[in-house]
This record gives C-alpha cells, sequence and structure tokens, in this order.
C-alpha cells in the first residue's frame, strides 16, 4: 500500500521534526543538560513518533476496508488490523 500524497508530506514533515528533536536531544546530552529536559525531549519524540505510526495506519486501515469490501482482501484487512493491535 502507498500513502496518499497528502499523508505522505504530513508524516515526512513530522520525522524531519523529529529527526530536528533527535538531534537536539544528543546536543543536550553532549551539554551535560538536566536528565528532566532531556527525558521532557525524549517525551516529545516518542509521541510524535506515534502520530506518525497512527497516520500510517489509519490510511493502511482505511485502504484495506475499501479494498476488503470492493474485491474480497481479507487476508490484508486482517494484516493491517494486526499491525496496529502490534503498534498498541
Amino acid at each position: 500500500m502507498r500513502l496518499l500524497e497528502e499523508t505522505q508530506r504530513d508524516v515526512l514533515a513530522r520525522l524531519c521534526r523529529i529527526e530536528g528533536q533527535a538531534r537536539g536531544v544528543q546536543r543536550m546530552i553532549k551539554e551535560n543538560r538536566d536528565c528532566t529536559d532531556i527525558v521532557r525531549q525524549l517525551a516529545a519524540m516518542r509521541a510524535a513518533l506515534g502520530k506518525v505510526a497512527a497516520a500510517v495506519i489509519a490510511e493502511n486501515l482505511e485502504e484495506c476496508a475499501r479494498r476488503s469490501a470492493a474485491e474480497g482482501f481479507e487476508e490484508e484487512l486482517q494484516q493491517a488490523k494486526q499491525a496496529l493491535v502490534e503498534f498498541v
């Protein structure tokens, strides 16, 4: 399954922000910043990554549901559901 262009742009933008946050955390560690501040940034990264995964999973489920209803792609729908379960 391929992501819709709009979703792809959104996911890539989110990943770029996460990448910037990761560089920021690296810098914070090198500067011996307070652990609480570092953990806050890590939590923000985790939340952002969760949103990326949710967007990808949601689109995959939508596509599989449409295809399953139209063409009988039950196996793909079950795989998409399993991906969601594994993520959660």
